[in-house]
């Protein structure tokens, strides 16, 4: 396994399909549409335009199983040096410490860019992904009641953060 630079053109329709495996099964997301690869290059555009990683974990056949990134958390001026992350594990290799590794990496990027930051917004019954949070130093920031609805159901947010450098 090693840590690559995503780009469209090798790993847009990979993250897709993680992407759109969560939206369709889990509360990750909260959208309900899968996306579309034209919206995988205006997304692709948007990191690269404004600096924003992505990261990506590739098994030895050249297989992304996890992949994280950061973008705005907000677009006031004042919050530039906060960012809004996601990590996201290809579902048949959850569990084996893939999230973590990417995340790490994601940690050291956000150093170097001057990062001061990163927030996680996670659903709140979402405890493997709050778990990881707490072991790599996010600390709980909040939670917003039922902000979400998805499958029926009004869904909590609590938000992670930590200081970066």
């Amino acid at each position: 396994m090693h840590i690559v630079d995503c780009t469209f053109d090798e790993h847009a329709d990979a993250i897709l399909a993680i992407l759109n495996e969560a939206i369709a099964t889990s509360t990750a997301l909260y959208d309900y549409e899968p996306r579309t690869i034209d919206q995988m290059r205006v997304w692709f555009d948007v990191k690269i335009e404004n600096h924003f990683p992505v990261l990506g974990l590739v098994n030895d056949d050249g297989c992304l199983v996890a992949f994280a990134t950061y973008g705005f958390f907000r677009s006031f001026a004042g919050y530039r040096h906060t960012v809004e992350h996601s990590v996201y594990v290809h579902r048949d290799r959850r569990g084996n410490g893939y999230g973590k590794r990417v995340m790490l990496e994601l940690i050291a990027a956000a150093e170097t860019r001057g990062v001061h930051v990163m927030l996680g917004v996670i659903d709140a019954k979402n405890e493997t992904s709050i778990a990881l949070h707490e072991q790599l130093g996010f600390t709980h920031g909040g939670t917003l009641k039922q902000v979400g609805f998805k499958f029926g159901d009004w869904l909590d947010v609590v938000f992670y953060q930590r200081l970066v450098g």
